[in-house]
C-alpha cells in the first residue's frame, strides 16, 4: 500500500523558489534544500527528481503563476493604462516585501541558466511570446480605446513592457531601495504616454 505525502508539493515549490531566489541554482546545495523544505532526501527525488528538475519545476511553477495572473488582468475589460499600471505596481510591492521578494528572485536565478541551458531558455521563450502578445493585445484594445497615441509602434511597446518586468528584478538583485524600483517604473510607464 502506497503512502501518502506528508506534505502539500505547491508549498514545497514555493519555497524552493525562495530558496533558489535567494541563494541562486549553484549556490543552493542539496543538504540546503532538504533542510529548507522540511522534507526527505528520498520524498525529495521521488516528487521532483533531481535538484535540477526541481529547479525546471519551481521556474514553471513561478512563470505559469505569475504569467497567467498578468495575462488574465490584461484580458479585462476597462481602461487598459490603469491596468498595465497595476501590473507594475504589484511587481514592484512584491519585490518591495521582504518574503515575496525571495519567490520573485528565483527569475535572476533562472535567467542566469538560459545562455547554456535550453530547457529554461525555451520556458522564457515560450512565456515571452505569451505576454508579449497579452501586452500586444491590451494595447491593441487601448488604442481601439482612445488610450494610446496612434504613432506608438504597439508591437516594440508590447516588448518593452514585458522585458522591463523582467528588469525590476534585476534591479531588486541589485538594490533594495524602494525609490530606485519606483522611478525606474514610474519612467517605464512614461512609455505609454507618448
Amino acid at each position: 500500500m502506497a503512502r501518502n505525502k506528508e506534505f502539500d508539493e505547491n508549498v514545497v515549490l514555493h519555497k524552493a523558489m525562495e530558496m533558489f531566489g535567494q541563494y541562486g541554482y549553484e549556490g543552493t546545495s542539496l543538504q540546503m534544500l532538504l533542510e529548507g523544505l522540511g522534507i526527505a532526501r528520498q520524498s525529495l527525488y521521488d516528487t521532483y527528481g533531481t535538484k535540477r528538475e526541481l529547479f525546471i519545476k519551481a521556474v514553471k511553477h513561478y512563470l505559469n503563476e505569475k504569467s497567467s495572473a498578468a495575462v488574465s488582468y490584461l484580458e479585462r475589460t476597462g481602461p487598459v493604462k490603469q491596468t498595465i499600471m497595476a501590473i507594475f505596481h504589484e511587481i514592484m510591492a512584491a519585490l518591495q516585501d521582504a518574503d515575496r521578494r525571495k519567490e520573485c528572485l528565483i527569475l535572476y536565478s533562472a535567467i542566469d541558466q538560459v545562455p547554456h541551458d535550453p530547457e529554461i531558455a525555451s520556458l522564457f521563450e515560450q512565456d515571452r511570446v505569451r505576454l508579449e502578445k497579452a501586452f500586444h493585445d491590451a494595447l491593441a484594445r487601448a488604442r481601439k480605446q482612445d488610450e494610446l497615441n496612434d504613432q506608438l509602434d504597439l508591437s516594440a511597446l508590447a516588448k518593452y513592457l514585458y522585458h522591463s518586468r523582467y528588469a525590476l528584478t534585476q534591479v531588486a538583485k541589485l538594490t533594495d531601495d524602494p525609490k530606485v524600483l519606483e522611478d525606474i517604473t514610474t519612467v517605464t510607464l512614461s512609455a505609454l504616454e507618448r
